[in-house]
């Protein structure tokens, strides 16, 4: 995929800063603004919500297994009942945690 984007004069300063930081992760420039985006877009957001962005699973699967999590008393993780009902595989939910992990901890 190719991606084309424009910025003015006054946007230099934020190129310059851009690849400063790809230079320091030794990463290029579309990987440290991909990294940037997802950063922004997944900061907050639970797991359920990061496994429907990343496309593996619907917003009815997860409401379906909010529900089996809450007639538990919150006993299981939500992942853990998502594998379990055959909705993610464990590739997914692992990438999603990853997601999840990276933006907690900063």
């Amino acid at each position: 995929m190719q991606i084309t984007v424009y910025y003015g004069e006054e946007d230099c300063y934020l190129i310059r800063l851009l690849d400063q930081e790809a230079r320091r992760q030794r990463k290029s420039r579309s990987a440290v603004v991909l990294s940037i985006l997802e950063e922004h877009f997944e900061r907050e957001k639970r797991i359920g919500e990061i496994l429907v962005d990343l496309g593996y699973i619907s917003r009815r699967e997860v409401d379906q297994a909010l529900q089996v999590q809450q007639a538990e008393d919150g006993r299981r993780p939500l992942g853990e009942i998502l594998v379990e009902r055959g909705w993610v595989d464990e590739g997914a939910l692992s990438r999603a945690l990853l997601i999840q992990d990276r933006y907690r901890q900063s």
